[in-house]
Parts: structure tokens; sequence; C-alpha cells
């Protein structure tokens, strides 16, 4: 087996020890990783939406940056670059994260999702693979946000720094800051374990250039299925752990913080895997690049935020199953205003698709 491969095995299989870890130890129901809910979880605890149950200082977002940048740096990969179309990378992120709260999870937590029994993931990993399979259309016709640039130092360190603040402001003065007390935000594991597996995680995938999308996407484009694989050790990996621990659950209704609306989990995960095909890469590997020097990809996770913020504070985002007081079935889903957001998401990448081709292709 080639080296790389041993690498990115072992890092999938590190992450899906961790996120049944982080479960045991408090983190929501196959929920041990989810880069989609924990950066709304961050909006919510610096105020910017008011959603009281998703609110908390996730350490894992911290640690997965700081782990990145730690791992760059030692290793000499730590390279700062900027200018591809920020303005364009902000919007994207917003709407990859609309696309995943719709869904109710970034690709991570899918495959997660998928390794305690939840069919719904099953759905969205189809919408995912419809998505990646557009944008490579895209990709293979030319598309392109144009070149980054290298840049000065403190510009490949923004995200690092602003990470770094805020582990500083939350251990020094957490009183700045909104907590559930009920709710996913109110389930975690502690701080500062949460923090340290994070760092671990986050070194890994930085080294081992861990992308679910860079996965399925060059499996369709090169035939190469090697970032592939390190997701489907993760799956393994939590497959296992639930039914060692007897939290695997088959079936579509009443999942742990899940909806089993079938197009909108589908549609919702369409335009994460569009969107992220056409920013080069998932949410994950957003905040990975984003802590090795990509002033591009802090960009996006400042929109994937902003995007998080606006879909609670407009009611965007996705609402689990639920039983009513007869004890029936209530199947969640997303508003009116959340299916016309992932709409006009969808709507927003093609529009960016078209009008970033070469010339001679988009006429």
């Amino acid at each position: 087996m080639k080296k790389e491969n041993i690498i990115v095995i072992s890092a999938g299989a590190a992450v899906g020890l961790a996120a049944i870890a982080l479960t045991l130890l408090g983190n929501p129901a196959n929920m041990g990783f989810c880069i989609a809910c924990f950066l709304r979880d961050i909006a919510g605890a610096c105020g910017l939406h008011s959603a009281a149950k998703v609110q908390y200082l996730r350490p894992e977002i911290i640690g997965l940056v700081l782990g990145a940048f730690i791992m760059s740096v030692a290793t000499r990969e730590f390279r700062a670059r900027a200018g591809s179309a920020p303005a364009v990378r902000f919007v994207l992120g917003g709407f990859v994260m609309i696309g995943a709260l719709a869904f109710l999870g970034c690709p991570l937590r899918m495959v997660i999702r998928l390794g305690g029994g939840d069919l719904n993931a099953l759905v969205g990993l189809v919408g995912f693979t419809i998505g990646i399979s557009i944008g490579v259309v895209f990709l293979k016709k030319g598309f392109t946000l144009g070149r980054s640039y290298e840049a000065k130092q403190g510009e490949g360190g923004v995200l690092p720094i602003v990470m770094a603040a805020l582990l500083i402001l939350v251990l020094a003065v957490p009183a700045l800051f909104k907590f559930s007390e009920e709710g996913p935000g109110s389930k975690h594991a502690p701080f500062l374990i949460a923090l340290v597996i994070a760092l671990a995680v986050g070194a890994l995938a930085q080294k081992s250039r861990m992308c679910m999308v860079g996965g399925i996407r060059d499996t369709i484009m090169l035939k190469d299925a090697h970032l592939l694989i390190g997701f489907i050790a993760i799956f393994v990996v939590v497959l296992i752990g639930n039914l060692i621990t007897g939290s695997f659950k088959l079936g579509f209704t009443m999942q742990p913080i899940a909806h089993s609306s079938h197009l909108w989990n589908l549609l919702g995960m369409v335009l994460v895997g569009w969107g992220s095909v056409l920013l080069g890469g998932c949410p994950l590997r957003q905040l990975i690049l984003a802590g090795s020097g990509s002033g591009d990809s802090a960009v996006t996770v400042f929109g994937m935020i902003v995007g998080a913020a606006m879909a609670h504070n407009f009611g965007l985002a996705g609402n689990p199953d639920s039983l009513n007081e007869a004890k029936e079935l209530v199947v969640g889903g997303i508003s009116n205003y959340g299916k016309a957001a992932v709409v006009l998401g969808l709507i927003v990448m093609l529009a960016v698709g078209l009008m970033n081709l070469p010339k001679e292709e988009a006429a």
C-alpha cells in the first residue's frame, strides 16, 4: 500500500475515533464533529444569531484551525496566499452553509450520521454526489475563480489569529459569550479535552489533505480514490464504534438532530457539493487551508459563519423530526423561506459557474 494511502486511512480512522470519543464525552449524538453545526454554534455564541439552543464556542473549530496551523508551520508548508475572487468566495461560503443547515450537517457529519445508521444521510450523500458531479462538469469546461497570489504572512494568519483570540477570550472572560442552556448547544464534551482532540485532528487533516469533496471529485475526474478512502475509514470506524456502544439505529425517522424530508435533504447537499467544488474544497478543507495560510479560505469561512447566522435569523435552517403530544411523527424539514434560499443558492452556483468559464466556453 502506498504511503499516502496509509496516511489518509490513518487520518480517517483517527477522525472516526475522535468523533465517537467526543460524542461519548458529551457532544450531541451523531455529531462528534460537524463543521456547519459548530460554526453555527460559534456564530450564536458571538451574538450573531439569537437561536438560544445553538450557542456555544466550540473548541473543535478552534482546534482544527490551530492544529492545521501548527502542522503547516512545523512542516514548512505554511504559505500565505490570497486574492482569488474573495467576494465571490464569501457568498459561496454563505450558501454552502445554508445548504448544510438545510440538511442539518456538513459532509463530515453526513458520513458520521451514516455510521450511526441514519439513512437520511444516504439521501444527502446522493445529493452531495450530484452536486459534485455538476461542479466537475464546470471544472472540465475550464471553470476557475482565478489564481491566488503570494501575500504577507499576516494575511495568511488571519483565521489562526482570530481563533487564538477567541480561545483566550473564552478562557479569560467567558461572560462575553452566549451559551445554550438546552438543545444541541448545551451538549458538549469538556472544553479542554475537545480542544486537544481537535488539535490532533486538525494536524492530521492538514498532513493527509483530507477533503470529502476532493475524494469524490478526483474519483470522478481522475479515477483516483486516494482521498475518498479517508472518509470510508471514518465511516467504518464510526459504524464499529456505534455498534460497540449500542448507539447504532438504522432508519429514516427520529434520528438525532435530523429530518426525513428527503427532497430538501437531497437539494441541500446538492448545494453543498456544487458550491464546495467551485470553492476547491469542503467546509473541513476550508478550515484546514485557512489554518495553512490561505486568505481565500479564511474569507470562505467568514462567509460560512455569516451564512449560519442568516440561516437562523431568517428561519432558513432545518428542523428535526419530532413527536407530537399523541406520540405521532411530525416530519421535520425546512420552511418555505429555507426552500427559497436553497433554490436561490443553486441559481447562484449556476451563475458563478457560467461567469467564470473561459470566454469561448461561456459563449
